[in-house]
């Protein structure tokens, strides 16, 4: 099919698939990354933004009427349009009162749009090219779509990363000694509002900068004066009381049975770590945190305090992120330093306060994203070929329409194995569907909560960019293999791949290292094995779609697809808040058996895939 204007393919298939690449990542990983940055809890994290699958797993509704309105054309530059401008209104909105409930609607707009987009993108493909063109340029399609994965969840969460780390004000360095030579006896700050008012630039003062505390002290007092920290720090509105947590207060009064259902899985299958269960005995200290000005009129300073370097013994416990607001800067606010009942030797860490503008940084980023977007459109509508058979089916009625419409679907469900199919889509990745919503929340959380404790930045070099490299490098390698051996031959190594590589979460919620190297490794080996399992889902999704209706079949496959993603996905923070990272990523590896299971019963002809997979690659991003 020769396009009416001579346009190189490298012109504008780069562009286009990186275009479709980035509103998923968006989508499905940033918006997670954000809203752990912006305080909002594991549970509805997971359960909101998995229902943003919803429109990839709904698109064979409407995918026909793309074909009735309109041009393959019009649709990428409109749908491009409607990304960009949705990717605006997130960036005017992070900043809002309510910004978790109209993000989320305007993501959902993103997801539809992005959606609709995949359908235009994937047709107006193999409108504008030959078949020879189709399998020269299936690679590159496939490669600038994984860029755009690494752009979205590495480049765009470091500049997060960054934004956050050099804006708001000078950051607090917190000392911390520990040693048996230093008083047991807990000295508590002064409730008193106190500071140097020559300063006349914003700033925090800590107080004491340096805190001495002893190795040993009563575990009751331990208790009391964590509990203290965390009413003045409640009452003074620095932080939330509990119960504010919408996951907790949405239908109090029907939560019998819930509730009984959430503490029998808590009690039975939880995690009893230490710290969570205030069983320790070490000894604690506390520090006095007050800021000179007050902020400005409905604006908020946000004091987030990590552990910077030094022993892991010596940990947060309450205090760890404040928020200064233009009611309660004049009060001061606390942070409580506890030691491991273990330290007998004289230690010490450094914790370092940070008060970056985490709303400012991220509208930054996307509006970084949605200017590109608006820019990539402007560019595709100038670009793109114009081939003659990308027309609207004018001549075609609604009637008629939906009558070719039921069609497909019936004899989707008339091919044999076909339930057994069914299955092997919505249960083969059902370990990472759960595992992917919270990696980037188990990275994020400070290690007295079982994560790994990584900044932002760090998550998007980790995560972002080494995982990406993993999950490219083990895609290209499945796919080499396959078009040697074939489907069958490799759906077993394949399936054991996806699964036994799991188990370096389990690990790092274990030992939860500090070596960036070893977390990086263990990230890599686990989106490598994802990436190297990945090849056999798709080539059975192709294999099941092939015959009649194929183009069809194959948008029903990808449905059931994102279905097996987003159902799981959507329990998954409130499971791991009940049982813990590390009991979680026992459950992860315990649902590794359903993907073995399913691969037990379908059936695939032993020569797909050996010679074929090239040509059948190009219905595939």
């Amino acid at each position: 099919m020769n396009p009416q204007k001579k346009t190189s393919p490298w012109a504008w298939i780069p562009t286009l698939y990186f275009a479709q690449g980035l509103p998923y990542v968006a989508v499905m990983t940033i918006s997670v990354i954000m809203y752990k940055r912006l305080g909002i809890s594991n549970t509805d994290i997971a359960l909101y933004t998995s229902w943003l699958y919803l429109p990839w797993v709904i698109k064979p509704f409407w995918s026909p009427f793309i074909d009735l309105l309109k041009t393959k054309r019009w649709w990428v530059v409109t749908m491009q349009m409607l990304v960009g401008a949705g990717l605006a209104g997130i960036a005017f909105t992070i900043p809002a009162p309510h910004f978790f409930q109209i993000t989320l609607a305007i993501f959902w707009l993103v997801a539809f749009s992005s959606a609709t987009h995949d359908i235009a993108a994937d047709g107006f493909y193999m409108l504008a090219l030959d078949t020879h063109d189709q399998a020269m340029y299936v690679g590159i399609r496939s490669t600038f779509y994984r860029v755009a994965t690494i752009a979205g969840q590495g480049l765009l969460v470091i500049l997060a990363g960054l934004l956050e780390s050099n804006t708001g004000l000078t950051p607090l360095n917190l000392e911390i000694k520990a040693g048996p030579e230093y008083a047991n006896e807990i000295v508590l700050p002064s409730t008193d509002y106190i500071i140097d008012a020559n300063n006349e630039e914003m700033h925090f003062v800590a107080s004491p900068s340096t805190l001495e505390i002893g190795t040993t002290a009563d575990p009751h007092a331990v208790d009391s004066i964590n509990a203290w920290v965390k009413c003045q720090n409640i009452t003074n509105g620095f932080v939330l009381a509990e119960a504010k947590n919408p996951s907790q207060t949405k239908d109090e009064n029907s939560s019998g049975i819930g509730e009984k259902i959430n503490t029998f899985i808590k009690e039975t299958f939880g995690e009893k770590r230490e710290r969570t269960e205030h069983k320790l005995t070490g000894n604690i200290g506390v520090i006095k945190v007050c800021l000179s000005q007050k902020p400005g009129k409905g604006e908020k300073v946000v004091l987030n305090t990590v552990h910077k370097n030094g022993d892991q013994s010596i940990y947060l416990t309450q205090g760890d992120r404040l928020e200064f607001t233009e009611e309660n800067w004049d009060k001061p606010a606390y942070i409580a330093v506890q030691i491991d009942p273990k330290l007998k030797e004289a230690s010490n860490a450094s914790f370092e306060s940070t008060s970056g503008n985490i709303s400012l940084a991220w509208s930054i980023t996307f509006f970084v994203l949605a200017g590109f977007f608006i820019a990539i459109c402007l560019y595709h509508k100038y670009i793109l070929p114009k081939p003659k058979s990308d027309k609207a089916v004018c001549e075609a009625t609604a009637s008629n329409i939906f009558k070719e419409f039921f069609a497909t679907f019936v004899t989707f469900f008339q091919k044999k194995q076909v339930w057994v199919a069914v299955l092997f889509m919505l249960l083969y990745r059902l370990p990472e569907a759960q595992l992917v919503k919270l990696i980037n929340p188990f990275l994020l959380d400070p290690k007295e909560l079982g994560g790994l404790g990584l900044t932002t930045g760090q998550v998007g070099l980790v995560y972002g960019t080494i995982g990406i490299l993993g999950l490219t490098i083990g895609g290209i390698i499945g796919g080499i293999v396959a078009a040697k051996g074939g489907l069958k031959k490799w759906l077993w190594p394949m399936a054991w791949s996806i699964s036994l590589t799991c188990a370096t979460f389990v690990y790092l919620s274990y030992y939860q290292p500090d070596s960036l190297f070893v977390i990086n490794l263990c990230v890599f080996i686990e989106q490598f094995g994802y990436g190297f399992g990945f090849t056999a889902y798709m080539l059975y999704l192709i294999y099941f779609s092939d015959g009649e209706h194929k183009t069809a079949h194959y948008a029903i496959c990808t449905a059931f697809m994102a279905l097996g993603m987003m159902l799981p996905g959507m329990a998954a923070g409130w499971l791991q808040e009940l049982i813990g990272y590390k009991h979680f990523f026992y459950w992860v590896m315990i649902c590794c058996a359903a993907t073995i299971a399913v691969c037990a019963f379908i059936k695939i002809d032993p020569n797909y895939g050996k010679k074929e997979t090239e040509e059948k690659e190009t219905e595939t991003k």
